[in-house]
């Protein structure tokens, strides 16, 4: 965030295509892109840079550890069997449908952004538990992961939901205008919904549902 907040100033940083890395005492320099030592990182391959930082950080940095895992996992269940599935629906497959407590969920949660005055007496957020209300135990189900990273409830119930840092962080639903974004969006790391000021309840319905049916987790920088 940085560095985009630099604009053209970024190319005088020094900074290039590679990372370093420290293995028991080691350091090694890893090109992001091929030949990366070769490329200066200037405002129009900014992108680019952020994009090769996060795919290594996230997967390049643990392929060796990952190949290793997936083929221990596929030694169990066969590879083929498993492409019918989303990563979501393999989570509830593996793990079963959580039974979720409504009464529990609704009064614990907050409301944020166009929502705080009014809270759960907001139209939009009467229109939102009307329809989780109405939805089978694993379209609930799916609505928690769209907005936590997982279906699980806590033990102790969703006053002890937690964030990505292990503090709570109790389910948030957070008002944006349709300018913003046109269909629900979640920050898994605050346990985030941002649900749009919808004119009607149809509108809001048909949102929500495609938004948790079709992966579509969001993941935005605060």
């Amino acid at each position: 965030k940085g560095l985009k907040d630099m604009g053209s100033d970024v190319e005088y940083v020094g900074v290039d295509f590679t990372v370093m890395e420290e293995t028991l005492g080691v350091k090694q320099t890893v090109d992001l892109v091929p030949n990366g030592a070769d490329m200066d990182v200037v405002e129009d391959n900014l992108p680019e840079y952020i994009e090769a930082c996060l795919k290594y950080r996230l997967l390049g940095r643990y392929e060796a550890q990952l190949n290793e895992l997936l083929l221990g996992f596929f030694d169990v269940i066969p590879e083929p069997l498993l492409t019918i599935f989303d990563f979501q629906e393999l989570e509830l497959l593996m793990c079963g449908l959580p039974n979720i407590d409504m009464e529990n969920w609704m009064e614990h949660t907050e409301y944020s952004g166009e929502y705080d005055r009014e809270g759960p007496e907001h139209e939009v957020c009467v229109w939102f538990w009307e329809i989780v209300s109405e939805y089978d135990q694993e379209l609930r189900a799916r609505l928690l992961q769209f907005v936590t990273g997982t279906s699980g409830v806590p033990a102790k119930g969703f006053s002890s939901l937690q964030g990505n840092d292990g503090n709570v962080r109790k389910f948030t639903i957070h008002g944006v205008t349709l300018d913003t974004c046109m269909y629900p969006r979640s920050h898994t790391c605050f346990n985030r919904i941002d649900l749009p000021l919808y004119e009607d309840r149809e509108d809001c319905e048909e949102k929500m549902k495609i938004a948790i049916t079709m992966a579509a987790t969001g993941f935005d920088i605060e």
